[in-house]
Protein backbone atom coordinates (compact mmCIF):
# COMPACT_ATOMS: atom_id res chain seq x y z
CA UNK A 1 0.00 0.00 0.00
CA UNK A 2 2.79 2.43 0.84
CA UNK A 3 4.31 1.81 -2.55
CA UNK A 4 1.06 2.68 -4.31
CA UNK A 5 0.76 5.93 -2.31
CA UNK A 6 4.30 7.00 -3.31
CA UNK A 7 3.64 6.31 -6.99
CA UNK A 8 0.40 8.27 -6.81
CA UNK A 9 2.11 11.25 -5.12
CA UNK A 10 4.90 11.26 -7.71
CA UNK A 11 2.39 11.19 -10.55
CA UNK A 12 0.41 14.07 -8.99
CA UNK A 13 3.64 16.12 -8.57
CA UNK A 14 4.61 15.47 -12.19
CA UNK A 15 1.21 16.55 -13.49
CA UNK A 16 1.16 19.61 -11.23
CA UNK A 17 4.64 20.69 -12.48
CA UNK A 18 3.51 20.20 -16.07
CA UNK A 19 0.42 22.35 -15.49
CA UNK A 20 2.39 25.08 -13.69
CA UNK A 21 4.99 25.11 -16.49
CA UNK A 22 2.31 25.58 -19.15
CA UNK A 23 0.76 28.45 -17.15
CA UNK A 24 4.17 30.10 -16.65
CA UNK A 25 5.01 29.79 -20.37
CA UNK A 26 1.77 31.46 -21.43
CA UNK A 27 2.32 34.23 -18.86
CA UNK A 28 5.92 34.73 -20.02
CA UNK A 29 4.76 35.05 -23.63
CA UNK A 30 2.17 37.62 -22.61
CA UNK A 31 4.79 39.60 -20.66
CA UNK A 32 7.12 39.54 -23.66
CA UNK A 33 4.33 40.77 -25.94
CA UNK A 34 3.45 43.57 -23.45
CA UNK A 35 7.08 44.70 -23.22
CA UNK A 36 7.29 44.85 -27.00
CA UNK A 37 4.10 46.91 -27.14
CA UNK A 38 5.39 49.27 -24.45
CA UNK A 39 8.68 49.77 -26.33
CA UNK A 40 6.75 50.53 -29.53
CA UNK A 41 4.57 53.04 -27.71
CA UNK A 42 7.64 54.73 -26.19
CA UNK A 43 9.18 55.11 -29.65
CA UNK A 44 5.95 56.60 -30.97
CA UNK A 45 5.81 59.00 -28.02
CA UNK A 46 9.39 60.16 -28.63
CA UNK A 47 8.65 60.69 -32.31
CA UNK A 48 5.56 62.72 -31.44
CA UNK A 49 7.53 64.80 -28.90
CA UNK A 50 10.18 65.56 -31.53
CA UNK A 51 7.49 66.49 -34.02
CA UNK A 52 5.81 68.83 -31.53
CA UNK A 53 9.14 70.43 -30.61
CA UNK A 54 10.06 70.97 -34.25
CA UNK A 55 6.65 72.50 -34.95
CA UNK A 56 7.02 74.82 -31.95
CA UNK A 57 10.53 75.82 -32.98
CA UNK A 58 9.50 76.07 -36.60
CA UNK A 59 6.91 78.69 -35.70
CA UNK A 60 9.55 80.83 -33.99
CA UNK A 61 12.09 80.34 -36.73
CA UNK A 62 9.66 81.08 -39.55
CA UNK A 63 8.86 84.45 -38.01
CA UNK A 64 12.57 85.28 -37.87
CA UNK A 65 13.45 83.78 -41.27
CA UNK A 66 14.06 86.23 -44.10
CA UNK A 67 13.26 84.34 -47.28
CA UNK A 68 12.73 80.80 -48.55
CA UNK A 69 14.72 81.73 -51.68
CA UNK A 70 17.87 82.00 -49.56
CA UNK A 71 17.84 78.25 -48.92
CA UNK A 72 17.60 77.64 -52.67
CA UNK A 73 20.74 79.72 -53.17
CA UNK A 74 22.66 77.59 -50.66
CA UNK A 75 21.87 74.31 -52.42
CA UNK A 76 24.92 74.54 -54.70
CA UNK A 77 27.35 75.49 -51.93
CA UNK A 78 29.67 72.82 -50.61
CA UNK A 79 31.23 72.68 -47.17
CA UNK A 80 34.71 71.45 -46.43
CA UNK A 81 36.48 71.38 -43.08
CA UNK A 82 39.78 72.16 -44.79
CA UNK A 83 38.30 75.20 -46.50
CA UNK A 84 37.14 76.66 -43.17
CA UNK A 85 40.63 76.35 -41.74
CA UNK A 86 42.22 77.71 -44.92
CA UNK A 87 39.82 80.67 -44.93
CA UNK A 88 40.57 81.46 -41.30
CA UNK A 89 44.33 81.27 -41.76
CA UNK A 90 44.10 83.31 -44.99
CA UNK A 91 42.40 86.05 -43.01
CA UNK A 92 44.99 85.69 -40.24
CA UNK A 93 42.35 85.34 -37.54
CA UNK A 94 42.18 83.24 -34.41
CA UNK A 95 39.30 80.83 -34.01
CA UNK A 96 37.83 83.25 -31.46
CA UNK A 97 37.85 86.22 -33.87
CA UNK A 98 36.69 84.13 -36.81
CA UNK A 99 33.80 82.81 -34.72
CA UNK A 100 32.74 86.37 -33.87
CA UNK A 101 32.86 87.27 -37.54
CA UNK A 102 30.57 84.36 -38.45
CA UNK A 103 28.38 84.53 -35.36
CA UNK A 104 29.12 81.20 -33.72
CA UNK A 105 31.24 80.02 -30.80
CA UNK A 106 34.96 79.22 -31.06
CA UNK A 107 34.16 75.59 -30.21
CA UNK A 108 31.89 75.44 -33.25
CA UNK A 109 34.75 76.62 -35.45
CA UNK A 110 36.99 73.95 -33.93
CA UNK A 111 34.35 71.26 -34.59
CA UNK A 112 33.92 72.43 -38.19
CA UNK A 113 37.67 72.44 -38.82
CA UNK A 114 38.14 69.00 -37.30
CA UNK A 115 35.18 67.61 -39.25
CA UNK A 116 33.16 66.70 -36.16
CA UNK A 117 30.17 68.78 -37.23
CA UNK A 118 28.74 70.70 -40.18
CA UNK A 119 27.23 74.18 -40.28
CA UNK A 120 23.49 74.74 -40.50
CA UNK A 121 22.00 76.66 -43.43
CA UNK A 122 22.17 80.08 -41.73
CA UNK A 123 25.74 79.44 -40.58
CA UNK A 124 26.70 78.25 -44.05
CA UNK A 125 25.32 81.51 -45.46
CA UNK A 126 27.56 83.44 -43.04
CA UNK A 127 30.56 81.33 -44.06
CA UNK A 128 29.88 82.07 -47.72
CA UNK A 129 29.59 85.79 -46.97
CA UNK A 130 32.99 85.77 -45.26
CA UNK A 131 34.61 83.88 -48.17
CA UNK A 132 34.49 86.96 -50.34
CA UNK A 133 36.17 89.42 -47.97
CA UNK A 134 39.83 90.16 -47.51
CA UNK A 135 41.99 90.48 -44.44
CA UNK A 136 41.51 94.26 -44.08
CA UNK A 137 37.75 93.98 -44.43
CA UNK A 138 37.63 91.20 -41.83
CA UNK A 139 39.66 93.28 -39.37
CA UNK A 140 37.44 96.30 -40.04
CA UNK A 141 34.31 94.24 -39.36
CA UNK A 142 35.80 92.95 -36.11
CA UNK A 143 36.58 96.51 -35.04
CA UNK A 144 32.99 97.50 -35.81
CA UNK A 145 31.86 94.67 -33.56
CA UNK A 146 34.04 96.06 -30.79
CA UNK A 147 36.82 93.46 -30.65
CA UNK A 148 39.89 95.20 -29.20
CA UNK A 149 43.12 94.97 -31.21
CA UNK A 150 45.15 93.54 -28.33
CA UNK A 151 42.95 90.44 -28.08
CA UNK A 152 43.21 89.48 -31.75
CA UNK A 153 45.03 86.31 -32.66
CA UNK A 154 48.38 87.67 -33.76
CA UNK A 155 51.23 85.26 -33.62
CA UNK A 156 54.51 86.31 -32.01
CA UNK A 157 57.48 86.70 -34.35
CA UNK A 158 59.65 83.59 -34.73
CA UNK A 159 63.10 83.84 -33.18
Amino acid sequence: MANLALVLKDEIRRLARKEVRSQINSTAKAISRYRHDIATLKKQLQAQDKKIASLENGGRKSAAATDVDESDELDGIRFSARSVRAQRTRLGLSANDYSKLIGVTPLTIYNWESGKSRPRAAQLANLVAVRGIGKREALAKLEEMGTPKSKRGRRPAAK
